[in-house]
């Protein structure tokens, strides 16, 4: 299936590999969406983050058994996200093993109060679309910072509960290794770092991977602070680290590649939280601040900084709705019509079903592909030539997966597509 040509390119950064960052620490890259780390010790092996699925985890300790047969005695997650803790069983291999993480680790594998309401459903939706989960081998590209075509056994099914939580900065002796473990919220609140000082080796987690940040993720997730992440930037630069290891993507090797990196990540975020605040202050609505935001050039042209994963439009939004709520601040929107309601005034408006029938199909000919889906959007709500007004916005959900590079949007918009086609059967 087409894709865009630099999503493709993309996966360069997702070679299955295990590399080498010193004579006893290495990374495995490109096994599943995330990587896992490993510092070989005296007598035991420390391990950072423990990949998405038990069965990528199974993979990755088996060629890693070609460097060392030491066995696994610690393990750190960086942060509570699933597809970093979710092979600390198959790490462990049956053993007592410490895990540590930061004191606020929260993780939605365990612990969730089932007495109170939650969107499980939905979000469960959602990142499924997300993640494209369930897509052709042939459609799943990738997940914008991991390979699309990777073991998804056992999601989840290794996690093991931290035996020990730090706050703030936290020493740490391990198996030869002076750690230094430090809380560094970016992607989520609970993420720490852990500098090898003795190396210059700086493990960051997902505070920085070869893609544009992931400030909102369209499976749904809480509000992320911006500020903190572009500062977590000079926190991580203060290190001076030569060899930055992220949760995702692979290793980044100089001093000056990687200043300039952190450097260049700071900036694009506090472009979007500025440039957003100037619309806000503007009394612009969240929609057209979106739209009409871009990264400077210096910037935008950074290989590290593409929309593989975050996207810039999406980020923009979500500030807006993290410091100003939902209200876009027109009177009119606080009482606006359900969309069924709005439908059947606009078809009325425009003479009939068939009439904006024609114009979607309009619209779709002529390339405007999001204003066919908006229409098409209006028979489907209220329920008339629904099945053809699908088939629309299945051709125009297709149509713009092929040339977004946004691997979530895309993988959204073809599960979005296969679903409406589904129903049509």
């Amino acid at each position: 299936m087409p894709a865009h040509p630099d999503l493709v390119a993309q996966n360069a950064q997702f070679t299955k590999k295990i590399h080498k960052l010193s004579d006893n620490v290495f990374t495995a890259v490109g096994y599943a969406a995330s990587n896992v780390h490993f510092l070989v010790g005296e007598a035991g092996i420390v391990l950072i983050d423990t990949t998405e699925t038990t069965q990528a985890a199974e993979n990755i300790l088996s060629d890693f058994r070609a460097i060392s047969n030491l066995p696994i005695t610690t393990i750190i997650y960086t942060h509570s996200h699933r597809d970093h803790i979710s092979g600390a069983k198959v790490f462990a291999e049956g053993r007592d093993v410490e895990e540590i993480a930061s004191d606020n680790f929260t993780s939605d594998l365990v612990g969730v109060d089932q007495s109170r309401p939650a969107p499980n459903k939905a979000l469960m939706a959602r990142t499924k679309r997300h993640f494209g989960i369930s897509l052709r081998p042939d459609e799943r590209i990738s997940v914008g910072v991991g390979p699309g075509d990777r073991p998804m056994k056992g999601m989840g099914a290794g996690y093991i509960e931290p035996t020990q939580r730090i706050s703030e900065r936290t020493q740490l002796n391990r198996d030869g290794f002076d750690l230094e473990l430090v809380k560094a919220p970016g992607e989520t609140p609970d993420h720490i770092v852990v500098w090898l000082a003795s190396q210059k080796i700086l493990f960051s987690g997902d505070n920085f991977y070869h893609a544009f940040p992931n400030l909102y993720a369209i499976r749904g997730t809480p509000y992320r602070d911006f500020d903190a992440w572009a500062d977590t930037m000079d926190q991580l630069m203060a290190f001076e680290p030569e060899v930055l290891a992220p949760g995702h993507t692979q290793p980044v090797v100089g001093a000056d590649a990687i200043r300039t990196a952190l450097t260049d990540y700071r900036d694009a975020i506090r472009h979007v939280v500025s440039t957003t605040v100037e619309g806000m202050n503007a009394g612009l609505d969240p929609v057209t601040i979106a739209a009409d935001l871009r990264l400077p050039d210096h910037l935008a042209s950074k290989p590290y900084l593409q929309e593989f994963y975050g996207h810039v439009g999406y980020a923009s939004r979500a500030y807006f709705a993290g410091t100003l709520g939902w209200f876009d601040g027109n009177p009119t929107n606080l009482g606006e019509l359900p969309p069924v309601a709005e439908a059947l005034k606009i078809i009325r408006l425009a003479g009939g079903a068939d009439a904006v029938l024609l114009a979607a199909k309009t619209a779709l000919s002529d390339g405007e592909t999001q204003w066919a889906m908006e229409l098409a959007d209006r028979l489907i709500f209220a329920d008339q030539q629904k099945d053809a007004a699908s088939k629309i916005k299945i051709q125009a959900l297709r149509y713009i997966a092929d040339f977004t590079v946004n691997a979530p949007t895309r993988n959204y918009y073809l599960l979005a597509a296969r679903e409406l086609e589904e129903n049509l059967a």
